[in-house]
Formats: structure tokens, C-alpha cells, sequence
């Protein structure tokens, strides 16, 4: 027994004993606490040359997934406040409030909700004075005309998108410079349909995302899938994030690789990191994903699989991808692409680089960020989804900050006993990132809606994107005709390949481009500005031959639009035009996936042509093997009478250094296409030939001759 006399001492010693007792019988929270928004400031590790600094936080702004400005610089902010749990129908409480901020000192100091009750409402575009809403299953019009900042119009656009998985849903709306705007639909099925329109023609999403233009009621199918992040450059290219991939490209639109029904499984997207999967994550992974990982990887070791999981510093929720096309930052960050991890709490910096030998960009890092992130957190409740570039050319963080950011479906039972999934509902943040050396912030005093349409022409030469993009899209909407004049001089005369582009579009949605223009747009000084030139020239027959010649372009991504354009034609000159191209780009999947979505690019007889080219029989590469498979797939799924034997004996007559691969390569495609429960009955011509190479035949060629004869003759 031990006596202290000393009281204070005594008590020291109690209150000691009593902590050690409160420890021993109580758990350890296994997950962090919030901070406030100075404080998770604080353990922000953010690139050298810039700053940081709130523009809104809470209350003002809860759970904020998207954010736009409009055209009178008013900033809007989707919330979503029910992830990860669907809304109970008719208790949906998504919002889109406006920002106020009433003293002009670039902080957001109240809120008005604009709409509210909305289902799982994920992004928003302005259009004419109001807002589209993607909201799943339906993609909403949202509109105030009294003057009291809350919507009173709700329309719904379209309907049917897919809608059981928050994570899965339409959203990413973007607007292009080709006056098409954009969503990600992650492949989602749907049958979507415009209500407005009974009897109009529904589409199936499935495997695809989505495209629409409001000016003239179009709606389509387009490249994908993307998931939660989509950006389009100033030149149109599109890149969308998903999930572990930070950063692909979509490098052939859909309307190409769908001009035919046999080419299946078309190659239009490609992941461009040169650095996937890894990312440079400063907190350590929760519990819940460390545990579950460690389950996992004990599982795949105990099935001897050749397979590990990770539960850091490997991208995981990659979220948000934005272009900065700004005029805040310096040279150098023009271009780059800003990438939400919200597992790694992280902002990832992308440096996009094009050569003129690529169809596809090259996502690198930076210089200075060869190991560590742009933006890193050893907060783990900051939550990255997103980004938006405003009118002032600084770039905005959205920061959905919650305790977890993960669906319940994917984790254990026994793990979520300690997890509460609303944990930060009644938060949020946006910060802006600015310059290092910029002083105290001035707000830019921006109202686009009152300018002349004339003085919209003269912002599509702005600096910034958001003034350029914003512009043009005012002046589709407004459809006033008298600025024709100075477009046209624009496209003449710019030195800016930029406003050039927009301003050729802009005559394109006033229906006043003239093949003059687009002849003058096909052999711009600018690439880029060549490539639209080429989609354009599409409802121009006279300008076939300047498409013909651009195969010849010096930029690899100008001849593959001028090859995928030419299919758009039924012009005998396209089946030598398509075998000059094979033979210069054979190597090339974006070329050989061109050419195989056209008619001409996809028969015997082309192949026939290409097999009558000593340059291409020359050696049986791996390259020109594949192209032999898939064209036979595309021939038999056509299944055109005669086709397929005259396929067959063409590749008969090659050399001898080529025929026999060639031969077994085009039979296995065969083999595939006639086994497929769609396969429609093998032709007496191909009959003829599978008997003969059934006896003539030798070693492989003759043993597949046989199984197919076999499967014709069941049939």
C-alpha cells in the first residue's frame, strides 16, 4: 500500500489513475474528428507557387458536389446531401443554392436555395438565364422568372438515364466548342426519351455516354464511359476520369465507331497517364479500407492468385478532372488538367502533352511534382470532388468534406459497426487557389448578360476560357444574326487559332457557315483548328478532295479525323485512300479502328486490294495479323453472299511468309463469328471452301477447316 501525504500530489495521482482507467475502458475512435476550415487549411501541402484560401464554407454551402458561375458571374452550387444513400421517393433533399457575396470581398457571406427536392442532383450548366440540372433518372431545366433567385420553372429535359447507384449516375455536364454539350452516363442502360416530345425516338445508353444540343433538339450516343469528372480543352478534345484511371481520353467520337453493326467492341478511349496508378497520399488509409485490403490480399494468397490490392497511395476515387484554361496562373500551367482523389485527399496535376506523331495526349507530371502532389491533405475528411475555372481565371476546389466517401455496398458488415456514412452532411467548403505572389483578392466585376452581342464576338478572343466559352454560348442563345460580319472577319483574321474555332461554330449554330470558311478552316495554320475544319467539311461534298489530301497531314491527329471523316462519304476513292493509310499508320489501333468502322475501310474487296500490296504482305507483324482477324469478324458478321470465300482465298494467294498466320488468324475470327448465337448460316461459297481446305488443306489451316465444316454442316 502506498500512503501520500501530500494532497496535491495525491490528487495528481488520482486523476492519473482515473485517465488510465477511462483509457482501458474506452475504445480508441478509429476515425479522425473534423476540423474547421482554418484548421484543415492548415495541413494543406499545396504547390510552391500558388495559395490558398476559402471562398465558401458552411453553413452557406453543404456537401457540394458541382459549381458554375453564370453569365452575370453569380456562382451556383449543387449539393448532395443523401450520398451514399438513395433518397426515400418524395423526401429527396437536394439543393442548388446561390452564393451572395454582398460586401465584394470575394467571400461568400449568405446563400439563397434556388431548387430544392432534388433526386441525387450531381451537376449543372447555365442555359438561357436559368440552369440544366442532371438529376437522375432525368436531366432537368431549372429557371427563375420573378426575380427572387428561386426556380420557378422545372422542366424535364430528358428522362430515363440509369439511377440506382449515386456513383453511376448522369452527370459531368460540360458545354463544347462545338455547341454540343456533354455528360458522363458511366455506360449506364437507360432508355432515354424527351418528354416534351411523345413519339420521338428513344435511345439505349447502354456501354455509352451522352451528348445533346438544346438549339436544334439533337441528342445522341457518345464515347465513354466516364464516371464522376469530365473537361473539354479549348480544342474539343474530351478526357473523363474513372475512379482508379485518373485521366482518359475519348480519341474517336461514337458516331464514328458506330457507323456500321459489325465492328464490335470499337477501341475508343485510352487511359493517357504515363505515371497511373500512382499518387503521393499524406494520410494514412482508414481503418475500414486497411482492414478490408488486408482480408483481401490474405484471400488472393490463399487461392494463389497473382494479385494485390492497395489501400494507399494508388488512385482509387479519382474525381472531377478539369483543364485549367485560365489567365491567373502562369504559361506553364495553361493546359493542365486538376484531378480530385477524394480516398487520397489529395489534387492531382496532370501536364498534357501532344506531338504530332499521336492521335492521344501523354498525361506526365510536373517538373516539381515528380513526387509529391500539387495539393496534398493530412486532413482525411477533405474530399476533392471537383473544380471549376471562373471568371477570374483561378481555379476553385470543391471539397465535399465527410468523415467516409465510399457506397456501403462495397464494405463488410463487420466493419461499418463503428462507421457513420452522413458524418460531415452538415458540411462543405470551396476554396480558390491563387497565385503566391497575387495581393489581397479583387473580384472580377463580370456581367456577360449585358453586353452586346457584339462585344461577345470580341470575348471570343479572351484569354481566359471561361469568358470565351461563356460568350459563345450567349451569342448560340441569342441566334442574333447581325454579328455575322464579325465572326467571319474573326475567322479570317484572328491570329488566335482559339477564336478562329469558336467563332466558326458560332456561324455554325446560326446556320450561316459557308464552305468557303470550312475550306479555309481544313488548312489552318493550327491543327486543331485543321481537325474541326475536316468534321465540318462532313455536309460539304465539294470539299471531299481537301479531306482526301489532309490523310497527308503532318499532325497524326488531323489524318485520323480526315480518315474517320471520308467514311462519312461513299466515294470509290476511299478504298486506295484507306490502304495508303494502313500502309503508313498500320501500327496505329486509332487508324486501323478508323478504317474498320467504314463500309469501303471493312470489305474482301478492300482486303483484297490491301493483300495485292507487296508493301503490305511483306512480313505477317502482329499489327497487320490483328487487322486480318477483325476485318474477318466485320465480313462474317456481315455475312454479305460471297464475301467471306472471296476473304479467304485472297489470303490464300499472299506469299507463303504471310498466308498460313494470316489464314489461321482470319479462321479464328471465324470460328468466333460462327459460334456466336447471333451467327447467321454459313453461305454455299464459304461452304465450298471449307471442304476443299478440309483435304487440301495442311497442319492448323486444315484442322479448323474441319471444325467449321462440322459447325456448318449442324447448322
Amino acid at each position: 500500500m502506498i500512503i501520500v501525504k501530500n494532497k496535491a500530489l495525491a490528487g495528481m495521482l488520482i486523476l492519473a489513475l482515473g485517465l488510465m482507467a477511462c483509457r482501458e475502458n474506452k475504445k480508441e475512435p478509429k476515425y479522425p474528428e473534423p476540423m474547421r476550415p482554418d484548421e484543415s487549411m492548415a495541413h494543406f501541402q499545396l504547390n510552391k507557387d500558388f495559395k490558398i484560401e476559402t471562398f465558401a464554407v458552411e453553413p452557406n454551402v453543404l456537401d457540394p458536389v458541382d459549381m458554375v458561375f453564370d453569365e452575370q458571374g453569380n456562382a451556383y452550387v449543387v449539393e448532395m446531401p443523401d450520398y451514399p444513400f438513395p433518397p426515400e421517393p418524395g423526401k429527396e433533399a437536394g439543393n442548388i443554392r446561390m452564393l451572395i457575396d454582398a460586401n465584394k470581398d470575394g467571400k461568400i457571406d449568405s446563400a439563397i436555395v434556388f431548387a430544392d427536392k432534388l433526386s441525387e442532383a450531381t451537376s449543372i450548366l447555365p442555359w438561357k438565364g436559368g440552369l440544366i440540372c442532371t438529376a437522375a433518372p432525368d436531366i432537368l431545366y431549372l429557371k427563375d422568372t420573378t426575380g427572387d433567385h428561386k426556380a420557378d420553372i422545372r422542366e424535364v429535359l430528358f428522362t430515363g438515364f440509369f439511377k440506382a447507384n449515386s456513383e453511376a449516375q448522369i452527370t459531368s455536364l460540360r458545354f463544347g466548342v462545338d455547341n454540343w454539350i456533354y455528360a458522363n452516363n458511366r455506360g449506364q442502360a437507360g432508355t432515354v426519351t424527351i418528354p416534351g416530345k411523345p413519339g420521338s425516338p428513344a435511345l439505349q445508353m447502354q456501354g455509352a455516354d451522352f451528348r445533346f444540343r438544346l438549339d436544334n433538339g439533337k441528342f445522341e450516343l457518345e464515347t465513354g464511359p466516364g464516371q464522376f469528372g469530365q473537361t473539354i480543352n479549348d480544342w474539343g478534345h474530351r478526357f473523363f476520369t474513372e475512379n482508379t484511371i485518373h485521366i482518359q481520353q475519348s480519341v474517336i467520337p461514337w458516331r464514328y465507331t458506330h457507323r456500321h453493326a459489325f465492328l464490335k467492341n470499337p477501341r475508343a478511349i485510352i487511359n493517357i497517364s504515363d505515371h497511373d496508378p500512382i499518387m503521393f497520399q499524406e494520410t494514412p488509409p482508414p481503418y475500414w479500407r486497411q482492414a478490408r485490403t488486408d482480408a483481401r490480399n490474405r484471400n488472393y494468397k490463399e487461392q494463389h492468385l497473382d494479385r494485390v490490392e492497395y489501400a494507399d497511395d494508388h488512385f482509387t476515387g479519382a474525381s472531377g478532372g478539369t483543364v485549367y484554361e485560365g489567365d491567373a496562373y502562369a504559361k506553364e500551367y495553361y493546359g493542365n488538367i486538376f484531378t480530385g482523389e477524394v480516398a487520397g485527399n489529395l489534387v492531382h496535376r496532370d501536364v498534357m502533352l501532344l506531338n504530332d506523331s499521336s492521335a492521344a495526349y501523354t498525361a506526365t507530371r510536373g517538373a516539381a511534382e515528380k513526387d509529391r502532389e500539387f495539393l496534398a491533405s493530412t486532413d482525411s475528411w477533405f474530399r476533392p470532388v471537383g473544380f471549376v475555372v471562373g471568371p477570374d481565371g483561378c481555379l476553385y476546389i470543391i471539397d465535399y468534406y465527410r468523415q467516409h466517401i465510399e457506397t456501403p455496398v462495397s464494405i463488410p458488415d463487420s466493419l461499418k459497426t463503428d462507421m457513420d456514412f452522413m458524418r460531415g452532411s452538415d458540411m462543405g467548403r470551396i476554396y480558390r487557389v491563387l497565385p503566391k505572389e497575387a495581393g489581397a483578392y479583387k473580384p472580377v466585376n463580370t456581367n456577360l448578360a449585358a453586353m452586346s452581342s457584339a462585344e461577345l464576338v470580341g470575348l471570343l478572343s479572351h484569354n481566359n476560357q471561361w469568358m470565351r466559352s461563356t460568350a459563345h454560348r450567349l451569342l448560340l442563345e441569342r441566334q442574333d444574326k447581325s454579328v455575322v460580319p464579325l465572326l467571319v472577319k474573326l475567322v479570317q483574321e484572328s491570329n488566335d487559332g482559339r477564336a478562329r474555332l469558336h467563332a466558326l461554330y458560332v456561324l455554325e449554330s446560326l446556320s450561316t457557315l459557308n464552305i468557303d470558311l470550312v475550306k479555309k478552316a481544313i488548312v489552318d495554320p493550327v491543327a486543331a483548328v485543321r481537325e474541326h475544319g475536316l468534321m465540318l467539311a462532313e455536309k460539304y461534298p465539294a470539299c471531299y478532295p481537301l479531306i482526301l489530301a489532309a490523310i497527308n497531314d503532318s499532325s497524326a491527329k488531323v489524318a485520323l479525323q480526315a480518315v474517320l471523316s471520308l467514311g462519312e462519304f461513299n466515294n470509290p476513292a476511299n478504298e486506295k485512300a484507306f490502304a495508303t493509310v494502313l500502309e503508313k499508320y498500320k501500327a496505329n489501333q486509332w487508324f486501323r479502328t478508323a478504317v474498320l468502322s467504314t463500309d469501303a475501310g471493312s470489305s474482301a474487296a478492300f482486303m483484297q486490294r490491301l493483300l495485292s500490296s507487296p508493301a503490305f504482305t511483306n512480313e505477317a507483324t502482329a499489327d497487320k495479323t490483328q487487322l486480318v482477324e477483325e476485318i474477318t469478324g466485320i465480313i462474317a458478321a456481315r455475312n454479305k453472299k460471297g464475301e467471306t470465300a472471296l476473304l479467304l482465298n485472297s489470303i490464300s494467294k499472299a506469299n507463303s511468309a504471310v498466308n498460313q498466320q494470316w489464314m489461321l488468324a482470319a479462321l479464328k475470327a471465324l470460328s468466333k463469328a460462327y459460334r456466336s448465337p447471333k451467327a447467321l448460316p454459313i453461305d454455299a461459297a464459304m461452304q465450298g471452301w471449307l471442304k476443299k481446305m478440309s483435304t487440301e488443306g495442311a497442319g492448323a489451316v486444315k484442322d479448323s477447316a474441319v471444325s467449321l465444316l462440322s459447325l456448318s454442316n449442324k447448322k
